[in-house]
């Protein structure tokens, strides 16, 4: 063996038991670069294996080991490969590309940006970034630029800007206080009053104001006479284009600042600062009426309807001539988006009157979905800002101005509080059902609160009595009807607006039910109901006045002249509280004996014929499907039966004093009756639906009995469903009835945890209602749409769907402004409240029909906070355009109206940030 092999051998050797030792030969170079590689390799291995967290923890460990020169190799390598230059980008892009960059920034961020450098205080004081921003707000130069004349619109804006006096919210708050700081009852007189007298300082100098803006202002040649000399009070007269476009709402906040400057001159602004308003797209059209025109110049009544509303189309039918209105959906708007609406349908004038009919109870309005505008939210600033811009389209109240809300908030503290609030917003009065009446809607035919009367009730301003008077009698049955209506009407009114479609199938529902047979029968029902009540009375004492009038007490005959007098002061008599309560109590015994009548029928007419054939051998049903159908709500029947007699043996001996709170406590106490009824209500609906199918006899069973005089024209699955809406009412008129009650009456605090006890049940049973309605709507959507993933998920909703084009950019390399796109496929975007899903949309016809089908083919989904939306602003080839990217898709749409893109927009980065805020 030769000395080369044995030195081979003993480095094999030696390799081998170095291999995996910790152990580095430092003497053998060559060993130690073997060995240093095979741990190296190894690392890398475990590297490759390890988590995300797990590498930048070994990281950190490798960096803190490092000494400064190898950290500042690192550092090298990293510049190396990653380059990233320091270099301004306004020396960079293009000049337009800068400018369009900089034109994004607020005033008071382009002064800033110009005390940067020399090239950005070139760029943010250029005409084109300061002269939209001037204009905006009604400031338009005096004179004409000369052709190298520098920052003229930016120094216009600053001059405008001095002339201006504002305080500041802290300022302001700390002057003038804000609404959430409790007063004396002195002292919020005096405010109220002050508040009138600044608002009539308001209107005054508004007056002023546009007389001096239709002044001729002196012919100034150009250029010679630079902008800064002058102030808000020399504004030129504008044109009448422009004078209807530029909103003047902020005004409205400029003038009272000013006003109560003046009336109240110690309390100046010391501070000297200024705040400046917040404009957006509702704003820019004009509100204010012409100058020339009388103070009745306000003849136009305003409406929205929310679609949340059952048959709602019969009530856009019932809307008067002459009256705007506008049908909005409540799932799928936002508050700028109904603020938007309000602004295109009245045209830049001002409604003498505007009605708002939405869902709602007796402290809250359910205005839109995720906005149940209450006392607890309403002074949240984008709520408060919906309502001050709101009050901002309806004339003042000097001028007979009022907002009428078709929710029943006087019948309960917080909705007088919300009525006060909103009056103290908006410096507009506001009105309210106050009635007690239970029932679908019967309280917008009661009394009104706050309601002048001189003034004709709200109703009968907007409507026409009979035909609301028809659809709030029947609306629970109307809404069944019209869903078959709209399924069939809705691809022929596809292209039509809302408010139209809506007024074509409220005529056809109003003619196919024959609205004069529906009077008429109703005057026939009354009249036999009234002489039934007579011929009941039995009163023998009666005949004896009569033979004796000498103790007859003298009566007034309706043509004395004081029978008119006294039937005048009777109606100017306000009731007191013991009156209004005995009122409240009476309707709510007459409510639940009605409630209770209907649970009988279930027992009468369906359970005793059951159990009797049962028992004679001859079943219809077997006894354990009696028992799961009925049981329950048996069990329900004998609840509400004893708290109805608890009820009248209270009411027959009403007094002042009397209480009522104690007997909801105790019924309160066994709601798991109740309890046990809903969560037990989907088997019983299927178990009926199974036992019709299968069981002949009990098919027959139900075809005779269901939808008859006796059963009030209802059947067994709608005879059911009263128990789910009776805790409606329970809440709506507990609420009258505290609202009624004295602080030191004894029976108030149990009032108060009889409300709290309804409403907390209330609101489970809304919640188990909602819950099926969604997993119901996730279902038909995802058997609509072809090769859909699942979508039904806890707390998924559908919130809108829109119709798009799909577009297809031809040439990206082109400027923006000119380039082509091609359309290349109908899309419909299903907004949810987690994800955005796009799917692809086709038209199908039916030979011999004239109606078409939609057909839905899956293409992807997004969910909402890797969304990123981009809009494309219009040009000569391409209208309302956005672009929507996702991780892995990108898809450019157009929709057809521009509307329709400023309302999908809105609500869908409205719910993006909703989701990123969770």
């Amino acid at each position: 063996m030769s000395a080369g092999d044995s030195s081979r051998e003993t480095l094999e050797i030696e390799s081998f038991h170095t291999r995996f030792s910790a152990w580095t030969p430092c003497s053998n170079k060559a060993l130690n670069r073997q060995l240093f590689q095979e741990r190296v390799a190894l690392i890398s291995h475990w590297f490759d294996l390890w988590t995300n967290k797990q590498r930048q923890e070994f990281l950190f460990t490798i960096l803190l080991r490092c000494t400064k020169s190898q950290l500042r190799f690192v550092h090298d390598q990293f510049s190396e490969r990653m380059q990233v230059a320091k270099v301004d980008f306004s020396t960079v892009l293009p000049r337009f590309i800068s400018l369009y960059i900089f034109s994004f920034l607020s005033p008071k961020d382009l002064c800033a940006a110009a005390q940067v450098s020399w090239p950005w205080k070139f760029l943010t004081e250029q005409d084109c970034i300061w002269m939209p921003k001037c204009i905006k707000l009604g400031w338009f130069l005096p004179y004409l630029p000369t052709d190298h004349e520098y920052g003229a619109w930016k120094h216009h804006y600053i001059a405008c800007v001095c002339s201006l006096d504002w305080l500041t919210p802290r300022e302001a708050a700390a002057v003038y206080g804000t609404l959430n700081e409790p007063k004396a009852g002195d002292e919020e007189l005096q405010e109220r009053h002050r508040e009138k007298c600044l608002r009539k300082l308001i209107w005054g100098k508004i007056a002023l104001r546009k007389k001096e803006l239709f002044r001729v202002r002196p012919p100034w040649v150009s250029g010679t006479r630079c902008s800064r000399s002058f102030k808000s009070r020399c504004q030129p007269r504008l044109p009448h284009t422009v004078r209807d476009r530029v909103g003047l709402h902020e005004a409205l906040e400029k003038q009272l600042a000013l006003a109560s400057l003046e009336a109240l001159p110690k309390r100046s602004n010391a501070f000297g600062r200024h705040s400046y308003p917040s404009f957006s797209r509702e704003n820019w059209r004009g509100v204010l009426k012409n100058d020339n025109s009388p103070s009745d110049a306000f003849q136009t009544h305003f409406m929205l309807i929310s679609s949340r509303i059952p048959a709602y189309e019969m009530v856009v039918d019932s809307v008067r001539a002459g009256v705007i209105s506008v049908v909005y959906e409540y799932s799928g708007l936002t508050l700028e988006s109904l603020l938007y609406l309000t602004d295109k349908a009245l045209g830049g004038q001002k409604a003498q009157s505007m009605g708002i009919f939405s869902d709602g109870d007796s402290r809250e309005i359910n205005l839109l979905q995720g906005y149940k505008i209450g006392i607890k939210n309403l002074l949240r600033p984008e709520v408060r800002d919906f309502w001050e811009k709101l009050g901002s389209f309806v004339a003042p109240e000097e001028e007979g101005g009022h907002v009428d809300l078709f929710v029943p908030l006087g019948a309960s503290e917080a909705g007088i509080e919300v009525l006060s609030q909103l009056s103290q917003l908006t410096g507009t009065c506001f009105t309210a059902p106050a009635g007690i009446a239970t029932g679908s809607y019967q309280h917008i035919l009661s009394d009104w609160l706050g309601q002048p009367r001189e003034r004709a009730p709200p109703p009968s301003i907007y409507f026409s009595e009979p035909k609301l008077q028809a659809w709030s009698s029947l609306t629970d049955f109307l809404e069944d009807t019209v869903k078959s209506v709209r399924k069939q009407f809705r691809p022929l009114f596809k292209e039509l607006q809302k408010n139209v479609s809506g007024r074509i199938i409220g005529q056809f529902m109003f003619d196919t039910m024959s609205m004069t047979d529906i009077l008429n029968n109703q005057e026939i029902a009354q009249a036999l109901a009234d002489g039934l009540v007579e011929l009941s009375k039995e009163n023998p004492e009666r005949n004896d006045l009569d033979d004796n009038p000498q103790d007859t007490k003298p009566s007034l005959s309706k043509n004395d002249p004081n029978f008119e007098v006294l039937v005048q002061l009777e109606r100017k008599l306000q009731m007191d509280w013991s009156a209004k309560r005995t009122r409240v109590a009476g309707e709510l015994l007459q409510s639940e004996r009605k409630y209770v009548q209907v649970l009988e029928i279930v027992r009468d007419v369906y359970v005793a014929p059951l159990k009797a054939a049962l028992a004679s051998n001859r079943a219809i049903l077997s006894a354990a499907n009696l028992q799961i159908i009925f049981s329950d709500i048996l069990q329900v029947l004998s609840l509400n039966r004893q708290f109805l007699d608890n009820l009248r043996d209270r009411l027959q001996e009403w007094g002042p004093a009397h209480c009522v709170g104690e007997i909801f406590l105790k019924f309160g106490s066994q709601l798991n009756t109740y309890t046990n009824f809903f969560n037990n209500y989907p088997v019983v609906l299927k178990t009926i639906e199974k036992c019709r199918e299968m069981v002949p006899a009990f098919r027959a069973f139900l075809k005779r009995h269901d939808k008859t005089i006796v059963t009030k024209m209802l059947s067994l699955p709608e005879l059911l469903l009263c128990p789910s809406r009776r805790f409606d009412e329970y809440v709506h008129l507990l609420y009258a009835l505290r609202l009624h009650t004295p602080a030191e009456h004894t029976d108030r605090g149990d009032l108060t945890t009889a409300i709290d006890q309804m409403k907390a049940y209330k609101s489970y049973i809304d919640q188990m209602k909602q819950n099926s309605n969604k997993k119901d709507q996730l279902s038909d959507i995802q058997r609509s749409i072809l090769g859909c993933p699942i979508l039904s998920e806890v707390n998924r909703y559908l919130i809108r769907v829109q119709d798009v084009a799909q577009l297809h950019c031809c040439d990206e390399e082109i400027s923006f402004f000119l380039r082509l796109y091609e359309h290349t496929r109908d899309l419909s975007l299903f907004l949810f409240n987690d994800a955005l899903l796009v799917a692809s949309r086709g038209t199908s016809h039916t030979p011999f029909e004239r109606t078409s089908k939609s057909t839905y083919q899956f293409i992807a989904s997004v969910a909402l906070h890797r969304l990123l939306v981009e809009d494309i602003p219009d040009s000569k080839y391409i209208k309302n355009a956005f672009i929507l990217q996702g991780p892995k898709h990108e898809w450019i749409c157009a929709t057809e109206a521009e509307d329709d893109k400023f309302l999908w927009l809105s609500v869908l980065l409205n719910t993006i940030k909703s989701t990123i805020e969770k």
